[in-house]
């Protein structure tokens, strides 16, 4: 009798065990999951362009004037204006039609390629992340209702990574950082200062200037890897 009962209490325990043991599997397995897929990312020239501030608008266009929408921009919120201006360096050279990207900034700023920048005469202009402007040389501007004469604010922009949080914790990375960007392809290179910018509103995007993009030939092909 006794040991008929201990028997059940065994086999009880077993099938106990067991069962513990079957959830706890099925749970790991649930929770593991596949990993987390690589987020899109899409890599993009950017070509030369000005970003203004309310008080130059008014001057350059006008009083109150707006900036009209033109195309949206990969960044929500960004987009290519259809106003444009015309911006003189030393000796009198000029590009005219440069593209104001909106929405209005604190400041005035242009950003150009290396290409640009010797086209117009400078030959001093810094590689900075858009809006560190400070000690750097600034251009005459002209609008079709008025001219302004910007003491600084023309960049050469360093090529950067936008990415919101999530993003960023794929990768590893923070704010600050500097990633790796391996461009495949026939002229392909590695960029090694990719500087990250992170923003909750932001979309995985890297920017780089019309110079470097043509080095590396980005048209060219779609091999293309970001790391850390």
């Amino acid at each position: 009798m006794g040991s008929g009962s201990g028997s059940n209490s065994i086999a009880a325990i077993d099938r106990s065990m067991v069962e513990q043991i079957v959830r706890q599997v099925a749970l790991e397995y649930l929770g593991k999951g596949k990993p987390d897929a690589a987020p899109a990312l899409a890599v993009q020239a950017s070509s030369r362009h000005m970003h203004v501030c309310r008080a130059d608008m008014d001057v350059l266009f006008g009083p109150g004037s707006e900036l009209t929408l033109d195309r949206p921009l990969y960044q929500e919120g960004n987009f290519a204006a259809k106003e444009t201006v015309t911006i003189v360096g030393p000796r009198n050279r000029l590009i005219s039609n440069l593209r104001i990207l909106g929405p209005l900034r604190k400041e005035s700023q242009i950003e150009l390629a290396y290409t640009d920048a010797i086209m117009l005469g400078f030959k001093d202009i810094p590689v900075r992340l858009s809006g560190d402007i400070e000690g750097t040389p600034g251009a005459i501007v002209i609008g079709p209702r008025g001219v302004v004469e910007l003491k600084r604010g023309l960049i050469r922009a360093a090529i950067h990574v936008h990415m919101n949080p999530q993003e960023a914790a794929y990768f590893g990375v923070a704010k600050g950082d500097k990633m790796k960007l391996r461009i495949g392809g026939p002229a392909g290179l590695t960029f090694n200062n990719v500087h990250v910018r992170i923003d909750p509103a932001s979309r995985l995007n890297v920017h780089m200037d019309t110079d470097e993009a043509n080095a590396c030939g980005l048209h060219l092909t779609d091999d293309i890897e970001l790391f850390k």
